[in-house]
């Protein structure tokens, strides 16, 4: 991955790791990723879709991975990731670009296209479908125990990770998403108790990427990521009128993802409900695609990105 360079860009008063690969003068891919994730998890994808022409950005989100946090990490929001978007587009003179996002950045990518159409060319998510801004529901039908839940009481996730060095908390929570089933802990259970310490890590998630993980939370800690994702998803969007994305979309879903198993979800993808809100969407199912599904599974990934990617040469 030595071909991959890495820069800072100063922009909203806080310095954003970038990782970019490819010509500046070719179009666009931005890469966005979700929870526990920071650039790192594209690096299967990052360097093929840069040989096929492309202008590759992988940008850590402000307060993950090497990027700085905000001054009061717990007042961070997702409006604060969009405009870092926004910004990040601009300082680095991209008019549009095609974004590539997994779980909440997903949701990022999907609000992004809401917020600002002018710039968006295409999407591609994976794990997460569009669902239109709300509050969430899932905590109400699922059992108190459910992760998302315990992740949201400030302090309660903070004393389960502390327990752990962050490699092994990163650990854990690969171990937990790789599953096909929702994680939810007993009453008197914490979230890491999930995972035995004698459990593998999955196959094709290795030492080294685990440590590239380790190192980077050591920097960041978590403070950033329990804010967003977890407690900021019943952020409003009033500004958001128009809930109708018209850029081409390709859903790449895991059957094995255990999101797949949220109350309803299934059935909302597999319906193609979706396409009331994103006309120009096509679904793709990979039988055996976990949550991590562009680090499980790179050359299926890779190869349907790079198809979705071959019209905006």
């Amino acid at each position: 991955m030595e071909e991959i360079e890495h820069k800072y860009v100063e922009i909203n008063g806080l310095k954003l790791h970038v990782a970019e690969i490819g010509s500046e003068s070719s179009t666009a891919v931005v890469f966005l990723h979700g929870f526990p994730e920071i650039w790192y998890s594209w690096r299967h994808q990052m360097i093929p879709v840069a040989k096929a022409g492309f202008r590759v950005v992988a940008p850590d989100c402000r307060g993950y991975g090497l990027s700085d946090p905000a001054p009061e990490p717990e007042n961070t929001t997702v409006a604060d990731f969009l405009s870092d978007n926004l910004a990040l587009l601009d300082a680095l003179s991209i008019s549009k670009a095609i974004l590539v996002a997994k779980d909440f950045g997903a949701q990022v990518a999907y609000l992004f296209a809401l917020m600002y159409p002018e710039k968006v060319m295409g999407l591609v998510t994976l794990g997460i479908p569009f669902l239109p801004p709300g509050p969430f529901q899932f905590n109400e039908l699922l059992p108190e125990g459910f992760y998302v839940s315990r992740f949201q009481k400030p302090g309660r996730a903070e004393a389960d990770f502390a327990r752990f060095d962050t490699k092994t908390v990163v650990r854990n929570i690969y171990i937990l998403f790789s599953r096909s089933e929702i994680p939810i802990a007993d009453e008197n259970q914490e979230i890491m108790d999930l995972v035995d310490s004698s459990t593998p890590l999955p196959p094709w998630f290795t030492e080294e990427d685990l440590e590239a993980y380790g190192t980077l939370y050591e920097k960041s800690g978590f403070r950033t990521a329990l804010k967003v994702p977890y407690r900021s998803l019943d952020e409003e969007f009033n500004n958001i009128t128009n809930v109708k994305i018209e850029a081409p979309t390709l859903l790449i879903m895991g059957e094995k993802d255990y999101a797949m198993k949220f109350p309803g979800i299934e059935d909302y993808v597999r319906s193609e409900q979706a396409k009331m809100f994103v006309p120009k969407l096509e679904t793709i199912y990979l039988p055996e695609g976990t949550h991590f599904v562009q680090e499980q599974l790179p050359e299926q990934v890779n190869k349907l990105i790079l198809n979705f990617l071959k019209d905006y040469k």
